[in-house]
């Protein structure tokens, strides 16, 4: 009735991932070239009605199987999909940190291919996922869209798989921000509304006001702190003083604005923690590279749908 599809990178996490009793495809990207390059290289291997993704990072819980052939057995034919529940094993004793909070979002996020069932037939009417996603973002979220597009419903089961929480370094939530880039793509495949047909929020417009504040901060500190000729006649001095104050005085205004979206967002992430001295560090540092991290990368995805 299923084949089960993990795309893998080569993670260690990758034999708990893979359930007993049941046929299971293991690609691994060795091109990375991307999951959704491997997935469909994957399901078309698949001759069973019904092929189950799971990444290379979940532990699907005890009687997964039995709850999965559950899940699909007699759904209607207009069912394109069915996702599993998504469980993410957050510390005790502590708040959790902001990685641990990113990944505790997936429990919410619908048709994510942690854990999701797809009908080969709906695949194969829309060609499965589109590899022109290059990394595990978004790539999901637009087969979903494509499917209901095609007139197939998607459904939760009732089947459930762990989703451990990773330590993928300082530097990952600068990382995630390739991401933005995709959703160049996506805005051009399903429009500017794209966000609410998947329910996903986004930080971009503040971000991009906080990188423009500080670009403009730096600009016109340079500026104010440049010096006219010497020859310069003493009205033309005194303009170019004024012109020097007019600039170090909208340095200070753009630095300051800065500093604030820079403070806000540092803190909705330091809040919510442990707020123990590395988080803090953590979340201070990156907080100012994100911004314009994530701007640069939409920058690019936009110019790379145009041309």
């Amino acid at each position: 009735m299923i084949t089960v599809v993990i795309p893998t990178i080569g993670r260690a996490s990758l034999a708990d991932a893979v359930p007993a009793g049941v046929p299971v495809i293991v690609v691994e990207d060795t091109e990375r070239r991307g999951p959704a390059a491997a997935r469909n290289k994957g399901w078309r291997q698949a001759r069973t009605p019904w092929v189950v993704f799971l990444d290379d990072d979940v532990v699907p819980a005890e009687g997964w199987l039995e709850a999965v052939v559950k899940d699909l057995a007699d759904l209607p034919e207009d069912v394109g999909g069915s996702q599993g529940r998504i469980e993410v094993p957050l510390p005790e004793g502590r708040r959790p940190t902001d990685a641990e909070r990113n990944t505790a979002g997936l429990a919410d996020a619908d048709w994510i291919t942690a854990d999701m069932a797809y009908r080969r037939s709906a695949l194969e009417k829309v060609g499965g996922f589109d590899e022109r996603f290059p990394r595990a973002y978004r790539e999901d979220a637009d087969l979903a869209l494509r499917v209901m597009a095609a007139g197939f419903r998607l459904v939760k089961g009732e089947r459930v798989t762990r989703h451990p929480v990773r330590d993928d370094g300082f530097w990952a939530s600068v990382r995630f921000q390739r991401g933005n880039a995709d959703d160049a793509l996506m805005r051009r495949i399903h429009g500017p509304g794209w966000r609410s047909l998947i329910g996903a929020g986004g930080l971009l417009p503040r971000h991009a006001v906080t990188a423009v504040l500080g670009l403009s901060a730096v600009a016109l500190a340079v500026a104010a702190a440049g010096k006219g000729g010497g020859g310069a006649t003493r009205g033309a001095a005194r303009k170019g003083g004024s012109a020097r104050n007019r600039a170090a005085g909208a340095a200070l205004l753009a630095g300051t604005g800065w500093a604030a979206l820079t403070a806000r967002f540092a803190w909705e992430r330091i809040a919510p923690g442990p707020r123990t001295p590395a988080e803090i560090v953590r979340m201070l540092v990156t907080s100012v590279a994100i911004p314009p991290v994530a701007c640069l990368h939409r920058l690019r995805g936009e110019l790379r749908e145009r041309w």
